[in-house]
């Protein structure tokens, strides 16, 4: 059979601070800019989640994207969306939050529970002009 790559998006809202502790507030500012802010700042993230496999000859799926959504949603969004992810996100504790940090652990969330197929990429836009990908490398 085929083997092709489907993928999956989801949205989210999150706020996040940019901080290291081992810096002081002006090496943050420096660092950080903006996103050190000490209160904090969000964005509406778009989540893409590509996965690729053999079509199923009997369904013609990949994976069923629903149920693809279903795992993104409850491993992932249900934690993040409208949170704080310095503060209200167990799986990000002790994480400086970018987006680099972020898509990384998503695919440790999700990594191994999409049955027959393999999660190749999971793509984090911050903004429509940023977004970073993570290919489990």
């Amino acid at each position: 059979m085929p083997r092709v790559r489907a993928t999956r998006r989801l949205h989210f809202s999150a706020g996040h601070r940019l901080h290291n502790p081992a810096y002081d507030e002006a090496r943050n500012r420096e660092v950080f800019g903006a996103c050190s802010n000490p209160t904090g700042h969000g964005h509406n993230y778009d989540l893409e989640v590509t996965v690729e496999g053999e079509v199923d000859p009997e369904t013609g799926f990949v994976i069923d994207l629903a149920r693809l959504r279903d795992l993104v949603q409850e491993m992932v969004v249900d934690d993040v969306d409208h949170a704080n992810l310095n503060v209200d996100v167990d799986w990000m504790e002790g994480i400086n939050p970018t987006s680099e940090n972020l898509a990384v652990q998503i695919w440790r969330r999700i990594e191994g529970r999409l049955g027959g197929a393999r999660l190749v990429s999971v793509r984090l836009f911050e903004t429509p002009r940023n977004f970073v990908e993570y290919r489990g490398e």
